[in-house]
């Protein structure tokens, strides 16, 4: 093998490393509320160099975050198996380099969002990264098992910039979105701390499933999963929403509760829980509704 071909692997490798950083599953969840808000918001189709000026933005934004939980987390991810290959943890990133990088993404995603959007555009990513990494990382993680909730808050932003890119302000139905996702984020996130409750256990982080047993888990994500579905029914009348989103809300909010009853039923029961399948029938939930919210403005029903 030449030296250049090792070169080549090698930056291939750090390169990788680098975007593993920034999280590209949680990514592309997010810019999945992003875009879509931003049809609603136009009435139609957007500006498509806004709407790529604006993903561009709050995916550096979002990966800054990513970056900076991931350096402040590092001592505890060397210890759990689902993040034991992050690469802080394998050393293909020192923890300066990570540092510089988070900092370099925080600053030039507010610059890149300030000058293609909006000041208010801007500012909202500059506080869901702060949100993210501060009230949620450094403070509440590893204090309390109501983390997850105010933490999550972070993950609530997108829809908001979305928003404010396109119109410069925030209404009502930005604000119905963003509790959407607000009460949507536990029923997500705690099966999946019932999956890894022993990694949590073992690095005294309280997720709601250390700190509490499988039904009370269960019973929990029944109660987030229905007032998630509650909350997206109230933007029927307060965005004057029309059939596609309305049928939507209503079968898929169905689905995503009964698979919610599912799994507190086999917690109760005693039988072997399944809670990943929650996890991911949330992912599939939220991605639909979003759908829906893009494709029902252009619609004349």
């Amino acid at each position: 093998m030449s030296d250049q071909t090792v070169v080549k692997k090698s930056i291939g490798r750090t390169v990788k490393a680098y975007v593993a950083l920034t999280k590209p599953r949680v990514l592309e969840l997010l810019l999945v509320s992003t875009v879509p808000v931003m049809f609603l918001a136009q009435g139609g189709l957007p500006d498509l160099w806004l709407v790529l000026a604006t993903v561009i933005g709050g995916s550096l934004s979002a990966g800054s975050a990513a970056a900076f939980n991931m350096y402040l987390d590092r001592d505890i991810d060397a210890h759990m198996h689902r993040t034991e290959n992050r690469p802080l943890v394998t050393g293909e990133i020192t923890p300066r380099g990570a540092l510089i990088f988070s900092w370099t993404l925080a600053v030039v995603s507010t610059v890149w969002l300030w000058f293609t959007t909006n000041w208010l555009a801007a500012t909202l990513s500059a506080s869901a990264i702060f949100f993210y990494v501060v009230i949620y990382t450094m403070i509440l993680k590893r204090r309390t098992e109501q983390n997850i909730i105010w933490g999550g808050i972070a993950g609530c932003f997108p829809v908001l910039i979305g928003w404010a890119a396109v119109t410069g302000s925030l209404d009502w139905p930005a604000f119905i979105l963003f509790a959407l996702i607000f009460l949507w984020t536990p029923p997500h996130y705690w099966p999946l701390s019932m999956k890894y409750k022993d990694d949590y256990e073992d690095v005294d982080v309280p997720m709601l499933g250390v700190t509490r047993n499988a039904s009370q888990v269960g019973l929990q994500v029944i109660l987030y999963a229905w007032a998630t579905v509650a909350c997206s029914l109230l933007l029927i009348p307060i965005a004057s929403m029309g059939l596609v989103y309305g049928v939507s809300a209503a079968v898929f909010g169905g689905w995503f509760i009964y698979e919610s009853h599912r799994l507190y039923n086999q917690a109760v029961r005693g039988n072997e829980a399944r809670p990943m399948r929650v996890f991911h029938a949330s992912i599939t939930y939220l991605t639909l509704i979003f759908v829906a919210v893009a494709v029902d403005p252009l619609l004349p029903f």
